[in-house]
This record gives C-alpha cells, structure tokens and sequence, in this order.
C-alpha cells in the first residue's frame, strides 16, 4: 500500500480540505486528488463522498480512518527509533516543565554543546503530565518533570530546588525575620501554585494557623509571581533557583523560617522503562561539573 496515498487521505480529513492538504503536503490540488482516487482503487472502495465543492467521509472512509492514522503514526515512530539508534547523541529530544527550561537547562545546554558540539537539539516545554505521556509514546527521549511514579518509566531525583520565604527590599522582615510561620500571619500573600505536593503542604500548614496569611493573588506563573513581590504587592514562597537574579539585584530578600527547611520543589529526570540510563547519567553528569552557580542537591539513586 502507497504510503503517500494514505498520507494524503488522513491530510484531507485533517484539514477538512483538499486545498489546505496540499498546500502542507507541498503538492497541487491535481496531485492530492489523484493521490486519494489510487487509495480508493486500491481498497475498492469510496473514500468520500463528494458533492460539487463540498465532500464527506462514505462510512467506508469512516470505519478505514483510525487504521490509515495508524499506519501513519507506527511509521513515525519507527522511523524515530531507527534515529535513536544510529543517532551516537547526535540529536536529542527533550521535554521539561517551564521552570526547568527557565532555570536549569540554559546553565546545562553550553556543556552539553561542549561535549557534543554536531549535536542538534530539539526541546518541548510543556506540563508534567503532557511530558510523561511523550516519553512514554516516545515523542521525547528524555524529560524532566515534577516529582511523579509511572510503572513504565526509570527516574531519578534530578534536583531538590528550596522553597523559602521571599519579601521586597524593605520588608519588616528584612530586618526582623520571622522564626515560625505563625508570624507572617496577616501577610499579605502572593502564592504561587503549580500543584506539586510541596506547594500542597505548605498550603495545608497555612491552614493550622490561627491567623492564617492573607493570600491576595493566586499565580501560577513563577515570573509574575516575582515581579509582584518585588513591587510590593505581598511577601511569597519561591523556589531557590528561581529568584537568585532577583536576590543579587536587591530586588527580593529570602527569609529563613526553620520550620520549613525540609520544603522544596522536587524534580526528575524520566526515560522509558530499560531505556535511557545513559541520558540520564549525562544530565546528572552536566549538572555536577557544569555551572556551579545551580548548588543542586543532587540524589542520584534510580527509582523503578
């Protein structure tokens, strides 16, 4: 079966259009349709139905739909494999949340360039849960995420970033901090929320108090959520890594509660199961020797 013709097909129902398939297939109308009246020979039957400049999908096209999507999408997939294999880290893929792709990975990247200088280098950025599902359908050869289990992936703790308390310069607390978090009651609170169990917990704590903080803005954006600190918005609990430019610009003021210590914002490196230890033991690699700025704790034992 002519691949090219399936192509075709799954193009024109994507696009709803014979005239958009073409033009993201780089090919004349003529071809396109030439292209699916061989496919119909072929399976003997009709595809669409068409109607002066209008068509729809025959129940035939229809039901043969979800295998020509298949075929196409197994094809993409193998040919990837076949990449990896014969790629000698020549090329990579990589999925990563945004803080990692903000903070981390642009210390790491002219290290990994150093190594491998004819590397080319393809990064997504998107959530946990959208990362995980690329490496497991072999989308990414390497992600980094949130602290989360999956049966069909290998992790390790790729960096332990604290979570402390940050004020704008000028702050009460820059002068008397506090030494229990029953003292920023009444504070006002700009939290920043990206749903990881630490964020959770410290929410939940909040709920203890008596005199609970006053949490005027609700972000989820790490860059906002500074920003409104600095101009005095609110006092916030900030990842480490994140804030450090804005600390050597005298712009925020981390504040040390003792009581919180153990708080911190957890990320991994994942691969396919039985897959991609060296990757990870690269990235692990480039963050020990690379950019010492980073100080990251680093736990290297392999979960599975």
């Amino acid at each position: 079966m002519n691949i090219e013709n399936l192509e075709a097909f799954v193009y024109v129902v994507y696009y709803n259009s014979f005239h958009k398939a073409a033009e993201a297939l780089f090919l004349s109308q003529p071809s396109i349709s030439a292209r699916i009246q061989s496919l119909e020979r072929e399976l003997d039957v009709r595809l669409f139905l068409r109607e002066g400049k209008t068509f729809s999908l025959t129940e035939q096209g229809k039901e043969f739909l979800p295998y020509a999507q298949q075929i196409l999408q197994s094809l993409r997939k193998g040919k990837q494999q076949l990449r990896r294999n014969s790629m000698s880290l020549q090329e990579m893929t990589i999925g990563s949340t945004v803080s990692v792709s903000s903070y981390i990975l642009p210390a790491i990247f002219p290290h990994l360039k150093e190594r491998y200088p004819g590397m080319h280098i393809k990064l997504t950025t998107a959530s946990t849960e959208a990362i995980l599902e690329k490496v497991l359908q072999k989308e990414v050869d390497i992600g980094f995420v949130r602290n989360v289990a999956h049966p069909l992936t290998d992790s390790v703790l790729f960096y332990e970033d604290p979570i402390q308390l940050y004020v704008y310069n000028g702050h009460r607390f820059t002068e008397h901090p506090p030494e229990t978090l029953e003292e920023i009651g009444g504070e006002p609170l700009v939290f920043f929320e990206c749903g990881s169990l630490d964020w959770l917990k410290l929410h939940s704590l909040f709920e203890t108090l008596q005199r609970p903080p006053v949490i005027d803005l609700y972000i989820d954006n790490l860059e906002m959520a500074k920003k409104c600190i600095a101009q005095g918005m609110g006092i916030g609990f900030l990842p480490d890594l994140c804030a450090r430019q804005e600390v050597v610009d005298e712009r925020l003021v981390p504040v040390q509660i003792p009581s919180l210590a153990s708080l911190s914002l957890r990320t991994q490196v994942v691969t396919r199961k039985g897959e991609g230890a060296a990757l990870r033991e690269l990235f692990l690699d480039l963050i020990r020797t690379g950019n010492p700025a980073t100080r990251i704790r680093l736990n290297v034992s392999i979960n599975q």
